[in-house]
């Protein structure tokens, strides 16, 4: 069955899937740790509204049949050890069919919280990780050598990632075509890293050269992924050196990771065992004839779904992390098409005095990746995902992109809602909830190194405007009002 299966990708398989089932493993600890206060029955957008308002078929999960927060709460807790029992291993000590239903049970539980996750799951990896795990259900175990054919949907997979990443820098912004993005984006980035500021002051003339070299990873090294190995190994090997460094310029979740787990997936393992020191590579039984026949019809399925991405590449419109079906099969990838030349931030604010005058004082909460207190040293959270947080940066764009759950998050404010002061690292008001609540919308820049060597901070702000008047709980909308 040389046709069919491939010995040489023994050691790719197993990195790939261990990789695979740490990310859900995160995926899933993100969802029980936030999706209470997000869209719990209570959250800032519950799920019980969402599936009242949105047909199952446009949005499959289980949470359609039944939703309450302890069975959201057994689902996720199954996913955590679901996939904790696939990183150890559990998979390829398990027929074939018992792996494959282990990890078809993970792609559906995340599929489940993805489709009634909101605007707090809209987020291109989250797509990625469906897709990615959807492939991994036709991967096989040790029984089996890998399958050729999900080789190549995974490389398939990689390529519309990074090519479509690549198109939409350039066809979008014009400063992706004058090289001169990064003189911006390592400031303006969702969620700064520790190594984000001293990314920002690298000399401009490296800024342009790291622009140039992403264009060349993202172009013209994916084309590469479908040549004929040790050529695919090199490029995939590339395709890791420039996501490390992305890693470490700032926080993007597990999207970093998940490429480079489908770009190890290319690498032939024979390779590695020229230059390492590998066991020998198991010598499994010839594929069954059901086992076959479903990767077959897997195959058809995700050739027939390519023909919209695929599509989109070529088309002067492309989209960008978008889904053509409910399933999160086959998506389009790509992002910054556009770069901010400047950073706005929301920060909210509270108050226990009764009466607002000039002379009130006002304290901030402090959230755990966003900036705030210019003094605090961006941290690293990827591959965990802060979903408020990231919020915050698009309401800083733009007040639209938070309509639908900023009310609701100032509510719960101000009953200082447990749920919800846990997504946070500092609320103000500790004893007893404010009065009122306020936002402002500033300005944040890098220090210059003389500012930071001065000062200490970190970021320089200045207020823009009001962002949100100080309200008091009996001005929110009652349908935003926390149920007490």
């Amino acid at each position: 069955m040389e046709w069919f299966t491939s010995t040489g990708y023994w050691l790719s398989r197993l990195v790939f899937q261990r990789g695979l089932a740490a990310v859900y493993l995160i995926a899933f600890l993100v969802a029980v740790g936030q999706g209470r206060a997000l869209i719990g029955a209570r959250g800032l957008t519950p799920v019980p509204r969402f599936v009242a308002r949105v047909p199952f078929r446009e949005s499959p999960s289980l949470f359609h049949l039944h939703y309450s927060d302890r069975f959201f709460g057994v689902c996720g807790w199954l996913g955590v050890a679901l996939s904790a029992a696939l990183l150890a291993g559990a998979a390829d000590r398990v027929p074939l069919g018992a792996a494959m239903a282990a990890w078809l049970v993970l792609w559906l539980l995340y599929l489940s919280i993805v489709n009634v996750g909101q605007v707090w799951y809209g987020f291109g990896w989250e797509s990625l990780l469906l897709e990615t795990g959807f492939l991994a259900v036709f991967l096989g175990n040790a029984d089996t050598a890998p399958p050729v054919l999900v080789l190549w949907l995974l490389r398939w997979l990689l390529f519309r990632v990074e090519f479509g990443a690549g198109l939409i820098k350039i066809r979008g912004d014009r400063c992706w075509r004058q090289l001169t993005c990064l003189y911006y984006h390592h400031e303006t980035q969702p969620m700064p890293g520790p190594l984000s500021w001293y990314f920002h002051h690298l000399p401009k003339p490296l800024h342009r050269a790291e622009v140039a070299a992403n264009h060349v990873a993202q172009l013209v090294v994916p084309v590469a992924l479908f040549t004929p190995q040790p050529v695919a190994s090199v490029a995939a090997g590339i395709i890791v050196l420039t996501q490390l460094w992305l890693v470490a310029s700032g926080n993007f979740s597990w999207l970093n990771w998940l490429t480079i787990l489908l770009a190890l997936s290319a690498v032939d393992g024979r390779l590695a065992a020229g230059v390492l020191p590998l066991p020998e590579p198991p010598h499994p039984a010839a594929p069954p004839v059901w086992y076959q026949g479903v990767v077959l019809a897997a195959t058809a399925l995700v050739l027939v779904l390519s023909y919209w991405p695929a599509r989109n590449l070529l088309s002067g419109r492309q989209l960008m992390n978008y889904s053509f079906n409910p399933l999160h099969l086959v998506n389009t990838y790509g992002a910054f098409g556009s770069v901010n030349r400047s950073r706005q931030e929301v920060v909210i604010e509270g108050t226990d005095e009764r009466v607002i005058t000039p002379a009130t004082v006002w304290k901030e909460y402090e959230f755990r990746g966003k900036p705030g207190d210019v003094r605090r040293m961006p941290r690293q959270f990827a591959p965990y995902h802060l979903r408020l947080d990231w919020m915050m940066w698009f309401a800083g764009i733009s007040p639209a992109y938070a309509g639908s759950w900023f009310s609701p998050l100032v509510a719960k404010l101000l009953v200082n809602d447990r749920a919800t002061l846990k997504l946070l690292r500092v609320c103000p008001f500790p004893d007893a909830p404010p009065s009122h609540v306020r936002a402002q919308l500033y300005l944040y820049r890098f220090t210059t190194r003389q500012e930071r060597h001065a000062s200490g901070a970190w970021w320089h702000r200045t207020l823009l405007t009001e962002f949100l008047p100080p309200v008091r709980l009996e001005n929110v909308d009652p349908a935003d009002r926390p149920h007490r």
